[in-house]
């Protein structure tokens, strides 16, 4: 017996007679045997069938109709419909309808370390892909060291690199290209007149070499403040601690061009620094409390002297003055009387005119 079977357009059928695959039908209407068992496939979608592909495959009329894509263990696919972007594609077999959807395959090798495919860097940030991406940021200002399998390969500037995700170590090593300070703070120094100091001192540097600076340098910060430090501890044990507090700018200068020409095997170089602060021990400093507090006194001293002796010698011209001249005698006697009078606020009289002449005979300049 025959029975009618009908198929739609953006259809497929595919005919089975007991569990065998036979033959595909394209759209229209087909008589086929009753016991046929006929599945659709909506050609918009997938070609998706428990069924072995290699088998179907041998049907030639089938397979025109299909696109295949395989994927290997060390690739991924990026599937297009119509010029979008889709999905991903893992290792395996993949079978999609040929004339209904517009497919775009683009096979990545994720065996390679560098991206080297035309891809959008959009589509890189895809759940389905990120996990297969190595990201690397290297910012305005720095400079970037690549390394592959432990190898170095070369310089990165600014910008932001990808590399495929594998077996293959890949590592970035940045360095700031920026003025960095340096502080080499409360360092314990013995001057030569054997009194304990503590120097805190500063640096500004910048890195000039990176290769020298990351590759031939396990840690140039850390022998920075190393070079920095001996050269310190160099010349403060030549001074005296009077010579280090009165020569500061000198012990800086002497700290700066004794590590300057050093730290250029480093890959730095040094622009500027000088002493923050010197603090003394307690004894010490008490006692150059007491130093200075004699020399404030013996100062104040001086100046009190020395202002005695100009009032002295003042007196001294004006009582020559007065000797000589009976006038300036006269009104420097009226002026002392002013004063007086002045500083006068009741005058209480008793006993008569006796004392009304007395305060006359006071208060007259006449001789």
């Amino acid at each position: 017996m025959m029975k009618r079977v009908r198929i739609n357009k953006g259809k497929v059928g595919l005919v089975f007679r007991n569990g065998d695959y036979k033959k595909v039908l394209k759209a229209g209407s087909y008589w086929v045997w009753f016991t046929d068992k006929v599945g659709i496939c909506s050609m918009s979608q997938a070609f998706t069938l428990s069924m072995e592909l290699n088998i179907l495959l041998q049907d030639k009329e089938l397979a025109s109709m299909l696109e295949v894509v395989e994927v290997l263990d060390h690739e991924i696919v990026l599937k297009y419909e119509n010029g979008v972007f889709n999905e991903v594609l893992k290792p395996g077999r993949h079978a999609y309808w040929k004339g209904f959807t517009n497919y775009t395959f683009k096979k990545m090798d994720l065996s390679k370390v560098e991206i080297t495919e035309d891809i959008p860097v959009n589509i890189l940030y895809k759940s389905d892909i990120y996990p297969q991406v190595r990201i690397y940021r290297v910012e305005s200002y720095e400079k970037g060291l690549l390394f592959v399998d432990d190898k170095f390969i070369k310089e990165l500037n600014q910008g932001v690199y990808y590399f495929w995700e594998n077996n293959t170590p890949v590592l970035v090593m940045k360095a700031d290209l920026r003025q960095t300070q340096l502080e080499i703070s409360g360092q314990e120094l013995l001057t030569k007149d054997k009194a304990a100091i503590r120097i805190s001192f500063f640096a500004s540097y910048k890195v000039i070499d990176v290769i020298k600076a990351l590759t031939e340098n396990q840690d140039y910060k850390k022998q920075l403040h190393v070079t920095l430090q001996l050269a310190l501890r160099e010349y403060v044990g030549t001074l005296t601690l009077d010579e280090i507090l009165e020569r500061k700018e000198e012990v800086a200068e002497f700290v700066m061009s004794s590590a300057r020409e050093k730290v250029v095997e480093y890959g730095v170089e040094l622009s500027d620094g000088g002493i923050r602060d010197i603090i003394l021990p307690g004894e010490v400093r008490e006692i150059m409390n007491q130093v200075l507090v004699a020399q404030k006194r013996a100062q104040a001293n001086i100046i009190t002297r020395r202002e005695e002796t100009a009032s002295t010698r003042s007196l001294l011209n004006t009582a020559k003055l007065m000797e000589d001249n009976t006038m300036l005698f006269k009104l420097k006697e009226m002026e002392y009387v002013e004063k007086i009078a002045d500083k006068i606020n009741t005058i209480s009289l008793s006993g008569g005119g006796q004392v009304v002449d007395q305060l006359k005979q006071i208060f007259s300049t006449d001789r």
